[in-house]
């Protein structure tokens, strides 16, 4: 008898400790769908629409949902702060992973460990598909950072000296970009089909015998002091503390084959450019407030190009 009413016993406790487990788990995803609700429902009462929002995106849809972007930390993380702001309306989440090299953010991406990344210009991203068999493509163009002409020993380019030593970045990206610069303000003339891909080879004019010292992008506004003159990207500008609207005598034009070509952009895999998430962030990205933000921040080191 106390055998069977010690059975009788546990199998009840058995059968009240299924119940509780049962309870629980039914809570859980009752609060699951009331959070999931509150989501959609905060969603829909936003206003989602005009400036920053994509009109053929339904947001409620995506309410909860998080989006993983690789960026380096300036200026691209800080200009997608501001796009966070605007997609947080919709209860969509910006996850921002910062990155300070120009491989891993493109290979997480094509990995699909992030959802994008914001960090290269165009000529890069088609090189380093090339060269990595990745298949990245680009959503959106934000902004382009300026190069810009800044003065050491010699402060106007209306009286440039003869044999004037002028320093412009190694690479050959930005060297080109350079000596179109250069050449924009007269002060040497490239050949005509050089381009972009430009070295200091192509000059065919050079009245003032401009001494043409090709140095590390980085190196360039430690040694202004003992140059006329250096052609520095606008990131390295800001970082020295300059002004590209203040400090720089000549700096890209927006309208420039170069400020066009060298746009930074969103990117994302071959294939996902029209996920409604994608969507969501390209607006936010290239929206005015983001625009505003870039106009009141840096400067003209960095300038919107939508």
């Amino acid at each position: 008898m106390k055998k069977l009413i010690s059975a009788l016993l546990a199998s009840a406790l058995a059968l009240s400790l299924a119940a509780c487990g049962a309870t629980g788990s039914s809570s859980q995803a009752a609060e699951s769908e009331t959070s999931s609700a509150a989501s959609t429902a905060s969603a829909e009462s936003a206003d989602l629409t005009g400036d920053g929002y994509d009109p053929t995106v339904d947001y409620a849809s995506l309410a909860g949902t998080t989006i993983k972007v690789a960026a380096s930390p300036v200026p691209h993380a800080e200009i997608l702060k501001v796009a966070a702001d605007i997609l947080a309306k919709a209860d969509i989440t910006l996850d921002i992973i910062e990155y300070t090299d120009y491989v891993l953010p493109n290979m997480v991406t094509e990995s699909g460990e992030v959802d994008a990344n914001y960090f290269q210009h165009g000529p890069y991203l088609e090189s380093f598909n090339e060269e990595n068999g990745t298949h990245l493509v680009s959503v959106a163009a934000v902004h382009y950072e300026p190069l810009g002409i800044y003065p050491g020993k010699s402060t106007s380019l209306d009286d440039i000296p003869d044999g004037a030593k002028i320093a412009v970045p190694n690479d050959t990206t930005n060297e080109a970009r350079a000596l179109q610069l250069l050449a924009a303000q007269g002060i040497l003339t490239i050949r005509e089909d050089a381009g972009l891909t430009a070295t200091k080879n192509d000059v065919v004019d050079n009245p003032h015998n401009i001494d043409i010292i090709e140095m590390e992008a980085a190196q360039l506004p430690r040694t202004l002091a003992d140059l006329d003159y250096a052609v520095i990207n606008g990131n390295y500008a800001a970082e020295a503390g300059f002004s590209a609207s203040e400090d720089a005598l000549a700096t890209e034009d927006a309208d420039s084959e170069a400020a066009q070509t060298y746009a930074n952009v969103l990117v994302v895999k071959e294939g996902n450019e029209e996920k409604p998430a994608i969507k969501a962030l390209a607006a936010a990205l290239t929206s005015q407030a983001v625009k505003d933000y870039i106009d009141e921040t840096y400067n003209g080191a960095v300038v919107a190009i939508f």
